[in-house]
């Protein structure tokens, strides 16, 4: 019996070990029993939390604090903008206060959140938004012993943002993130900023194309006729664009195809393949950068500040064109004039004189007069008449509209005897008139 006695003896021992060992480990691992102990705690099981704290008496303040991590993206196509930030709720839940000797708060996660009553923040004129869940659910609630609470969540954005873009890219826009209680008007819930001004916290934000001039918060009111009023809070902030990169890629490249245009006011005037190929290069480049800057912009009805640059820079590489064409037929038409009036010489080579337009040139042949016609008495008396008459009628005066249109003849015929002076003009009239513009355009602009 004394092995039997010894094998009892062994069990019960290991027996008692265990027991043990097992109160020890439920005692290191109360999770459970926290949990259980914390809802008891909070009496989450003996209250309705379908209706909001203090319901049918005053409104409920709730405040509010945001911290604004980043703003992701800024689109001006689409006209909206995309901010993700840390969202945070304060106010007092009777229900859930519970007697703490220490003083000491107690934090949850998603899994009470959803539990419990929490105020139906959300955001006005949003397209997208949503909570992040990696790893698990960015939500956290805080519970005091006096029943305040603190519920945080992290939350990226897409908001809309009416831009105004009749001074891109040289402009400055605003845009806010607009808070409401969707469900709540103001004679159950009350929004306001936690901690004033300074509610509303950013950390080093920086942007591609925009410089963050300022961020404040505000508030008001948003009347809706089948509810009644509503408490709203906005996150405005002020962008200031950046105008170097609009710089590189559109405004040097389109003063420099200007200035190339005025290259053709030096070229030989007979040298129609280098003149006319270079106007339309220039018309041409000019066409592709308008048409880039307006694919990467919005179809807006109104004329923004780079249209008025691209298109008036546009009109000055189209008149160097016009201009070659109006010297080139001037230059024609006097010359057929004295191809007219006279008489090609025997020894005239065609083929050197039609090598740049095709056409004669003075200066390539000796045009001779025609032969006076012998006088007669017939041409006598008409010459004579001729001189009575002009001897009997006064000389018109300065003022009349003879003269004029002499003056406007005379000046006519001498502008297509001498069209190489319209080159001479353009030399100066086209820089010294884009410069004028230049000055204008940026003093109203920047």
């Amino acid at each position: 019996y004394s092995s039997e006695i010894k094998h009892l003896i062994c069990r019960s021992v290991s027996s008692l070990l265990r027991r043990r060992i097992d109160f020890k480990m439920k005692k290191s691992d109360s999770t459970k029993s926290l949990l259980i102990k914390s809802e008891q705690l909070l009496r989450i099981e003996d209250h309705d939390f379908a209706m909001r704290p203090g319901f049918g008496g005053a409104a409920i303040p709730v405040g509010i604090d945001v911290q604004v991590e980043s703003i992701d993206s800024i689109s001006e196509v689409n006209m909206d903008f995309t901010m993700t930030l840390y969202l945070r709720h304060y106010w007092q839940d009777d229900r859930l206060a519970f007697p703490s000797s220490s003083k000491k708060s107690r934090t949850f996660d998603a899994r009470l959140v959803k539990k419990i009553w929490v105020p139906d923040v959300f955001f006005v004129h949003s397209k997208r938004s949503f909570i992040h869940d990696t790893t698990m659910e960015n939500i956290m609630l805080r519970v005091y012993p006096d029943g305040n609470i603190l519920y945080s969540v992290r939350i990226t954005v897409t908001a809309l943002c009416a831009m105004d873009f009749s001074s891109f890219p040289l402009d400055t826009q605003k845009c806010s993130l607009e808070l409401e209680s969707y469900a709540y008007n103001e004679n159950d819930l009350m929004l306001y900023w936690k901690n004033g001004n300074d509610s509303l916290r950013t950390d080093e934000i920086v942007l591609s194309q925009f410089f963050i001039e300022e961020f404040h918060p505000s508030y008001g009111l948003a009347f809706y006729s089948s509810t009644g009023w509503y408490n709203r809070l906005y996150i405005n902030f002020i962008l200031r664009r950046h105008i170097f990169f609009f710089m590189l890629q559109t405004y040097f490249p389109t003063m420099l195809m200007v200035m190339l245009s005025w290259v053709s006011f030096w070229i030989d005037r007979r040298a129609v393949p280098a003149r006319v190929s270079l106007g339309i290069t220039t018309v041409l480049t000019m066409s592709t950068i308008i048409t880039g800057v307006s694919a990467s912009m919005p179809q807006v009805s109104y004329v923004k500040a780079v249209d008025i640059y691209l298109w008036a820079s546009f009109l000055f590489v189209f008149l160097s064109v016009i201009e070659y064409a109006a010297v080139n037929y001037f230059t024609t038409v006097e010359e057929m004039k004295k191809l007219k009036g006279g008489k090609i010489p025997a020894d005239f080579n065609a083929t050197q004189t039609m090598a740049f337009d095709g056409c004669y040139h003075d200066n390539d042949i000796d045009l001779t007069p025609f032969p006076e016609l012998p006088s007669t008495p017939n041409t006598e008396r008409s010459r004579t008449a001729t001189s009575r008459n002009s001897a009997a009628e006064p000389p018109p005066t300065e003022g009349t509209r003879l003269r004029r249109k002499k003056s406007i003849k005379h000046n006519l015929s001498f502008i297509m005897s001498n069209s190489y002076m319209i080159d001479s003009y353009s030399r100066v009239i086209f820089p010294m008139t884009y410069l004028l513009f230049n000055i204008i355009y940026w003093s109203l602009y920047s």
